[in-house]
């Protein structure tokens, strides 16, 4: 027999096949959704899908086990919206490494009304490549998203004007070395080409490069989204990283992503992850110098005011529920 919420007596497979539909709004690298989830009884598992197509991008899976991170915080956050608290195993078999996580132990505490605000910024979220307005980060929601980081254990440095410098220059010389690499210009047409609910449409990309600081990934070929004036000079810049270079430390760092970046929108503010840096070695190596060899980058972050005067723009599109959620274990319950 299922496990009955308290509240609503609704069967708790119900309940994870729900929040894992609605993990399905975190962010991936190019919008590519390597999560898939499998309910069971009484446990939901996380499983992620290594693409062909991003061979040449993330050899390592580096950023695709990052991207299942986000997920996982996500659905962390729906269920304890719903009232379930769980116990999340990392990796938990060896013999398995594309089982990334399985939650379990799943207990009703009570609806957590913060997490029912974090969903609705889930829902809210977006990726905003436009210049941001001319208003600085408050140091105070600078401390807000830094904290956010950190409690999902892995930490996030905000760069000064020096080190936002070298990072442009770090930005600038990935994006000099991709550009040249046949199989990465490949993957990324493929992913700006791609329907059926993955991939990055031309409503998401700016119709020519905006006036930053440090520059954002070429896509190659224009999108429709307008860009208008502005520069990002008043944008702040971090760096997410950690202690180790493990599998684990990925995973966990796509789960700071998700909660920094959900701190972010319910700041008001955009975020932008820059992602090319990490994806070079050579770059990499110089973000650990920005970070005077403290820890191990994951990905630089830009940080700003949206400027009011732009409209967000479109969602990615996203998967169907029934291609990430796997109920056939329980179908007959969820």
């Amino acid at each position: 027999m299922s496990h009955q919420t308290p509240a609503t007596h609704r069967p708790l497979t119900t309940a994870l096949a729900e929040a894992a539909a609605m993990a399905g709004h975190a962010p991936s690298v190019h919008n590519s959704q390597p999560w898939r989830w499998r309910v069971l009884p009484d446990a939901l598992e996380l499983r992620v899908v290594r693409d062909p197509q991003l061979a040449a991008t993330d050899p390592q899976g580096e950023l695709i086990t990052l991207s299942c991170g986000a997920a996982l915080h996500h659905v962390r956050l729906a269920l304890a919206a719903e009232g379930w608290a769980a116990t999340a195993q990392r990796l938990p078999d060896r013999a398995r490494p594309e089982l990334l996580a399985r939650l379990t132990e799943l207990r009703f505490t009570g609806v957590d009304p913060d997490s029912m605000r974090m969903v609705q910024c889930m829902q809210v979220r977006h990726t905003d490549r436009r210049p941001v307005s001319d208003e600085p980060v408050g140091d105070e929601h600078l401390t807000a998203i830094t904290e956010a980081t950190t409690r999902e254990g892995a930490r996030l440095e905000i760069l000064d004007r020096d080190q936002v410098l070298q990072l442009a220059a770090a930005a600038s010389h990935a994006a000099t070395v991709e550009a040249d690499d046949s199989q990465l210009r490949a993957e990324l047409d493929y992913w700006t080409s791609r329907t059926g609910g993955v991939g990055l449409s031309p409503q998401v990309l700016p119709e020519q490069p905006p006036q930053t600081t440090v520059p954002g990934r070429d896509f190659r070929h224009p999108g429709t989204l307008p860009v208008g004036p502005g520069h990002d000079q008043a944008a702040s810049y971090g760096v997410l990283y950690g202690d180790e270079d493990t599998a684990t430390s990925w995973l966990r760092a796509g789960e700071a992503l998700s909660a920094a970046w959900l701190a972010a929108t319910r700041l008001g503010l955009s975020m932008v992850p820059l992602s090319g840096v990490v994806e070079v070695p050579g770059t990499r190596q110089i973000l650990r110098q920005v970070l005077s060899g403290m820890g191990h980058p994951f990905l630089a972050l830009r940080i700003g005011v949206s400027d009011p005067d732009h409209a967000g723009p479109a969602h990615t599109p996203r998967l169907a529920r029934e291609q990430v959620v796997d109920i056939s274990t329980v179908d007959g319950d969820a």
